[in-house]
């Protein structure tokens, strides 16, 4: 609800600070004195762009604040989505500089343009000639249907599983994706995952290979080597073992003279145990070594194979090639399981589908059960505005597609007089006639829904006499649940209002300044009768004007 509007250095208003209350508000005022402006500056806290042509005075900037009480609307989780600080009473700000640029705060909080459109959305409803063509869009006739039809709780679990499908339907896609993808590689990534496989590759096998190559490619000079290597520790005049016993036995004489002589008497000692196990290990070695071209050739083929898996992969090592083993086996094995996957998949998408269809059969049915109750509601309402054979036919079909809000199709067509064909509401329908329409949808919208402030811009444009009377008495109604605006030329309308507030102008040495008050009961007769009669006032409009307010 909006509880005070202030405007300063706005068009042609200097600094004007008004309070609203709840209920049913008009406001009044001669052509051209600023009522137009009044809702220009609410709709710029509202989110609209503004340019420096707001500025009544260009060298100073723009404010306008709107205060709106909120506890009723259910907002905590915008405030929370958009990181503002809730307060049920909140309050919008715009500024407008000279230098052209803008700015706007919720509850002091800087927010952008789209966030502050956003909650505006929420908090007032401006009826205009362009919110008018929103009753022609499929989507504001079905939402009609569904406040009559209770499907608010329904559309959620609807939106709720329809967001399970889309995301279970691109999870599906892209594991088809993938698989025509991998497709296309699993015969040649198979072909490269056997080659690794057949090599047998196993960290530390290539340096292994190597050094086994270059025994066997030099066997002779092996054998050559260890062959006197042998002889110089074994032969029986000059061998390293012989001469070593025979200076352990010279020193071993001289261990009883002393500790220097027993400790190299022990290290001589050692040295020949060592000098005799490497005899030994030498022996052995020349005993094993033997050529064997065959070996050397199955040896010779694995290094090749290893030198042409790593040219074909172009990596360095054994273990670099191990790991792209690891992974095309993972590719691989996806391919192979990919078609289980995707069975898996259809099956869920499938499952969800039937819970969504379950959602939208649902409030498909309330929608079939509301419709001759809105037609109904509608030509009722509509007689009494002046429209006695308005008619519609209001149809719902299925569709094979998910919609944002179901799966019907909504055709929703009018016919104005009686003999006439049905046709589209934007085809066939004037302007008159789609204000008084969106009227009554409003008023019925307005018993099945928490609405917010309604705000009418001369709705009543074109009517008079009984059926403005009619449309004042459809907004008094409606302002007995929520808060309710109509800027209005009509003296029947005007007086409908729990509360009237009167547009002016005046002039002074600054120059023209619209204002704006409130009407007390004696001002208001005089309003009235000033709208019924002109300025002169003559008793018989005085007479009409209270006749009106009672």
């Amino acid at each position: 609800m909006l509880v005070n509007l202030s405007i300063q250095n706005y068009a042609l208003i200097d600094d004007v600070s008004v309070g609203f209350s709840k209920g049913f508000t008009t406001i009044t005022g001669e052509t051209g004195a600023g009522k137009s402006i009044l809702l220009g500056g609410l709709s710029l806290v509202l989110g609209n762009r503004a340019d420096l042509s707001s500025l009544k005075n260009t060298e100073q900037k723009c404010v306008i604040e709107a205060e709106f009480d909120i506890s009723n609307y259910d907002l905590r989780s915008f405030f929370k989505k958009n990181d503002l600080d809730y307060e049920d009473v909140t309050i919008l700000r715009r500024e407008i500089l000279p230098s052209g640029k803008s700015r706007a705060f919720i509850n002091d909080s800087p927010v952008t343009l789209d966030v502050m459109r956003s909650l505006g959305d929420r908090l007032v409803d401006v009826h205009s000639q362009h919110q008018t063509l929103r009753l022609t869009e499929n989507d504001f006739q079905m939402k009609v249907l569904d406040a009559l039809g209770g499907n608010a709780e329904l559309l959620l679990g609807y939106v709720g599983e329809l967001s399970k499908l889309r995301k279970a339907s691109k999870e599906l896609k892209d594991l088809e994706d993938f698989q025509a993808e991998a497709d296309k590689e699993h015969d040649y990534n198979t072909f490269l995952l056997k080659e690794l496989q057949d090599a047998k590759l196993k960290e530390g096998m290539q340096e292994e290979l190597e050094e086994e190559y270059e025994q066997l490619s030099n066997v002779e000079q092996i054998m050559e080597k260890l062959a006197a290597s042998h002889q110089l520790l074994n032969d029986e005049q000059l061998g390293v073992v012989g001469r070593l016993g025979d200076l352990k036995r010279e020193f071993q004489g001289l261990t009883d003279f002393g500790t220097d002589y027993k400790a190299l008497s022990d290290r001589i000692q050692s040295v020949l145990i060592e000098m005799d196990d490497v005899a030994s290990e030498i022996e052995q070695l020349k005993d094993g070594v033997e050529a064997n071209p065959d070996r050397l050739e199955t040896v010779n083929g694995q290094l090749q194979q290893l030198y042409d898996l790593q040219k074909k992969h172009h990596t360095d090592s054994v273990n670099e090639l191990i790991q792209i083993r690891e992974t095309l086996t993972e590719k691989v094995d996806v391919v192979a399981n990919m078609e289980a996957n995707i069975l898996a998949k259809k099956s869920e998408v499938e499952k969800i589908t039937q819970e969504v269809n379950g959602w939208a059969k649902k409030i498909s049915d309330n929608r079939t059960k509301v419709i001759p109750k809105l037609k109904g509601m509608l030509q009722e309402q509509l007689a009494l505005l002046g429209m006695p054979s308005a008619s519609f036919s209001i149809e719902i079909d299925p569709s094979n597609s998910f919609k944002t809000n179901g799966k019907d199709e909504l055709t929703f067509l009018f016919s104005a007089n009686k003999g006439s064909n049905y046709g589209e509401l934007k085809k066939v329908a004037s302007g008159g006639e789609l204000s008084r329409i969106m009227l009554v949808i409003k008023s019925i919208l307005a018993e099945y829904e928490n609405l917010p402030t309604m705000m009418f811009d001369e709705i009543d444009t074109g009517v008079s006499g009984e059926i403005s009377n009619r449309m004042g008495e459809i907004m008094q109604q409606m302002g007995n649940s929520m808060q309710v605006f109509s800027i209005t030329h009509l003296p029947q309308v005007a007086s409908k209002g729990k509360y009237q507030f009167k547009v002016y102008k005046e002039e002074g040495e600054a120059g023209t300044s619209t204002h704006i008050k409130q009407l007390s009961t004696d001002e208001r007769v005089r309003e009235l009768a000033e709208m019924l009669g002109g300025k002169t006032l003559s008793e018989s409009a005085l007479a009409h004007a209270k006749e009106l307010l009672q």
